[in-house]
């Protein structure tokens, strides 16, 4: 796309296939993202629904195995907490220590919710205290960061949306212009003058494309 509206040759898709890589990682930097964003989500149900059972009055193991067919039905069998828990359960029948199984987890889901919340169900399976209050206390607290973290995101959902339409628009435009005026666009094509002129604009062009994407990514992360 990039070749054909700024250069219309074939030949350019050469030196800009370095700009699809960048796009590729940049891609499946968001998708990862998503994926513990929706991980995380899931997780805040799981450690409610784990602290009622401890509530009620089942083991720390069992409250762990009951939840995952509460996930399973919220969720569905294909989910990824349902998948995690199934890796637990069968870690706590071979006999694997649950804050073990819970560290593993953590690392595996690189998020720093599911990370603080294994720290704290480590500390206190260490030291013997109400595993109930302490397991109800961290799942309010962590739920309730999840939670304005989702509600950064659908502010934050606007602001990402205009940035799509600001990226589209230079396309739509020349494709608009030259749908419109055949030829008004053609000294920028097939000439060293215009060959300098439209890389300097797809520099631009790129350059604001990745800087909008780092303000709202730094606006977020930090919030």
């Amino acid at each position: 796309m990039l070749a054909y509206f700024f250069y219309k040759s074939i030949i350019a898709v050469l030196p800009l296939m370095f700009l699809g890589v960048l796009y590729y990682k940049d891609l499946k930097k968001q998708s990862i993202k998503k994926q513990v964003i929706t991980l995380e989500i899931q997780f805040k149900e799981c450690i409610l629904c784990v602290s009622g059972y401890l509530k009620a009055g089942y083991a720390v193991e069992n409250a762990f195995r009951e939840s995952e067919k509460d996930m399973e039905l919220l969720y569905g069998p294909q989910a990824m907490i349902v998948t995690e828990l199934g890796i637990i359960r069968r870690g706590i029948i071979m006999n694997i220590p649950l804050e073990t199984m819970l560290e593993d987890f953590a690392k595996r889901s690189a998020s720093s919710h599911i990370g603080q919340f294994s720290q704290v169900f480590a500390i206190a399976k260490k030291t013997g205290g109400n595993m109930s209050e302490i397991m109800r206390s961290t799942a309010e607290l962590i739920s309730r960061d999840i939670e304005s973290g989702q509600e950064i995101r659908t502010v934050l959902s606007g602001r990402r949306m205009e940035q799509n339409i600001m990226k589209l628009m230079p396309f739509a435009i020349i494709l608009y212009v030259g749908l419109t005026s055949r030829g008004y666009f053609d000294t920028l094509y097939g000439n060293l003058f215009g060959i300098l002129v439209m890389t300097v604009c797809l520099v631009v062009y790129v350059f604001a494309y990745y800087f909008g994407n780092h303000i709202l990514n730094k606006i977020e992360s930090e919030s």
